[in-house]
């Protein structure tokens, strides 16, 4: 099953790699890592996608909780939350697929953020889902560069 952990760690070198190191260490792979400094500039939320049994992400979970680094941590998946991913792909534009990829662009509330004389850059945030349709829907024309920030989320309530 597919799992969405927040940690909350103190903004330190070498936090990063002692929280990630518990992955490795089970065999588990990450899927997607975001690390951003929160409002409070002593701590760091650290978000992190992984698939695996129930059972062991609870237990990393433990194990994520024991470490000295660490605040706060929690399965986002058994809560509810809301979580984002950001997009930016590079797309071959010409006078004749123009036009189907500003109406693509449109049906998914892109954004252009920048425009060349043969390529745009598109911006869409969004569920990895809304993200991954997107990019299905572009298929059909010339992808030249794909950049995605993986997951980032926050839990609803408190």
């Amino acid at each position: 099953m597919r799992h969405i952990i927040s940690v909350m760690l103190e903004n330190e070198a070498g936090a990063l790699s002692r929280v990630s190191g518990l992955f490795s260490a089970r065999g588990f792979n990450i899927e997607s890592l975001t690390v951003a400094p929160t409002n409070d500039p002593t701590l760091s939320r650290m978000t992190i996608v992984s698939i695996g049994d129930d059972g062991i992400i609870e237990q990393i979970v433990k194990q994520l909780n024991k470490l000295v680094d660490v605040a706060k941590v929690t399965d986002l998946t058994a809560t509810e939350h809301i979580e984002r991913e950001l997009l930016l792909v590079k797309v071959y534009v010409n006078k004749d697929t123009q036009a189907d990829i500003d109406k693509k662009i449109d049906d998914f509330a892109c954004k252009i953020v920048d425009v060349s004389e043969d390529s745009y850059i598109i911006e869409l945030a969004g569920q990895g889902k809304k993200i991954d349709d997107f990019l299905d829907a572009l298929d059909a024309f010339r992808i030249l560069e794909v950049s995605r920030t993986g997951v980032t989320g926050v839990c609803q309530k408190r």
